[in-house]
C-alpha cells in the first residue's frame, strides 16, 4: 500500500476537525468551483464525512463570465459525483455595484445559500487557504477599511438563518492543496492569473516582494495577525452588547443612545457601539467619517443639525442621540 501523502493528510486532518463540530446526519455544502483548493477539500470531505454519517453535496456556480463555462461547470459535477458528492450546477447573473468581483461574489454566496437552504444543509464548506487569508489581509490594508477587514475571513461563522459557513483550510497553504490536488484533473480559473484584478495582483507581485525583501513567513504572520484582531473583536463586542443593554432605548421609529453614556466610553467603543446600533436596526454599516460625525452629537456639540446616514438619521434631543428611518 503506498503511504499517504503529508499534503492530503494535512487536509484530511483539517477537514476531520472541522466535521467533529457537525452531528451526525448533518448535511454538508461543498463549493466546488474545480480549482485545486476546492478540489482538494472535496476529497478529504469524501473520504472523512462517511465517518460521521454526514451527507454531501457539491454545488458548482457557473458565473457565465467565460466563454465555455457552462462546459467547465458539467465537467467539475462529473468529478464531484465520482467522489460520491450529490453533485449540483447553479447558474448566476452578474450584476451589481462595486465591480466584477464583488458581484461575482455576492451571487456565488446567493447561490450557495439557496442551495444550502433547499437542501437543509447545516453547513457550507469554503476552499479558502491561509494564502486567501493573507491576501484579504492586505487588501484591508490597503483599502484603510479598518480592524474589521483585517480580521480577514473568519474560520467558522453561524450566519442569521443558523447555516454555518465554514473554512476548514483556512490554517492551509496554497501549495498544499494544489500538492493533494494531484491527479484530481484540476481546472485553473483564468482569472486567476489576470492582473486586472486586484486580489491577483497581491498575490503575484505584492506579497512575492514581500517575501523576497522581508524574509520567509509574511502570509503565516499576516494570517496570525487576522486571529489576533479577531479575538480582540470577539471580546470587544461582549463589552459592546454588555454596554448596550443599559445605554440604549427604543425610540419613535427607531432608537437612541445616551448622550452621556457615549461621551464616557473611550472613542474605540463609542465608535463601535454607533455602527452596531446602526447596523442592528437599520441594517446598514457606516463609514469612519459618517461614524464621528455622529459621535460629535456626543462629545462636541454645538448645536449642530441632523445627520443624514445611509437608510436613517441621526440627532441629538436632549441627552440622548436619537436615530431615525429615512
Amino acid at each position: 500500500m503506498p503511504s499517504l501523502s503529508p499534503a492530503v493528510a494535512e487536509i484530511r486532518l483539517a477537514v476531520r476537525t472541522a466535521l467533529a463540530d457537525l452531528p451526525p446526519g448533518a448535511t454538508v455544502l461543498v463549493a466546488l468551483s474545480g480549482g485545486a483548493d476546492s478540489l482538494a477539500l472535496a476529497a478529504a470531505v469524501a473520504f472523512e464525512a462517511p465517518k460521521g454519517d454526514i451527507r454531501m453535496l457539491s454545488l458548482t456556480v457557473d458565473h457565465g463570465l467565460q466563454t465555455g463555462s457552462d462546459a467547465v461547470a458539467s465537467a467539475v459535477r462529473e468529478r464531484a459525483a465520482a467522489l460520491g458528492f450529490d453533485a449540483r450546477i447553479a447558474r448566476v447573473d452578474v450584476a451589481g455595484a462595486g465591480g466584477p468581483e464583488a458581484a461575482a461574489r455576492d451571487a456565488r454566496y446567493a447561490a450557495l445559500r439557496d442551495a444550502a437552504t433547499d437542501a437543509r444543509a447545516t453547513a457550507v464548506l469554503l476552499g479558502h487557504t491561509l494564502d486567501d487569508q493573507a491576501e484579504t489581509v492586505l487588501l484591508g490594508l490597503a483599502r484603510g477599511s479598518g480592524a474589521a477587514s483585517l480580521q480577514g475571513m473568519a474560520p467558522a461563522r453561524t450566519d442569521e438563518e443558523g447555516l454555518r459557513w465554514m473554512r476548514p483550510l483556512l490554517g492551509v497553504r496554497r501549495e498544499t492543496t494544489r500538492a493533494a490536488a494531484a491527479g484530481l484533473d484540476v481546472w485553473d480559473d483564468p482569472h486567476n492569473i489576470d492582473p486586472r484584478f486586484a486580489r491577483v495582483r497581491v498575490r503575484e507581485r505584492v506579497l512575492p516582494v514581500l517575501e523576497a525583501e522581508l524574509g520567509p513567513g509574511i502570509a503565516e504572520a499576516l494570517a496570525r495577525t487576522a486571529e489576533q484582531l479577531r479575538e480582540d473583536a470577539e471580546a470587544f463586542d461582549e463589552m459592546i452588547h454588555e454596554t448596550i443593554e443599559d445605554i440604549v432605548e427604543h425610540a419613535e421609529a427607531g432608537i437612541s443612545v445616551s448622550v452621556a453614556a457615549l461621551a464616557a466610553n473611550p472613542a474605540a467603543l463609542r465608535n463601535r457601539i454607533i455602527r452596531l446600533v446602526v447596523d442592528s436596526e437599520f441594517g446598514v454599516s457606516l463609514t469612519r467619517t459618517q461614524t464621528l460625525e455622529v459621535a460629535r452629537l456626543a462629545t462636541d456639540w454645538t448645536g449642530q443639525g441632523p445627520i443624514d446616514l445611509p437608510g436613517c438619521t441621526a440627532r441629538r434631543h436632549g441627552g440622548r442621540v436619537i436615530f431615525t428611518a429615512r
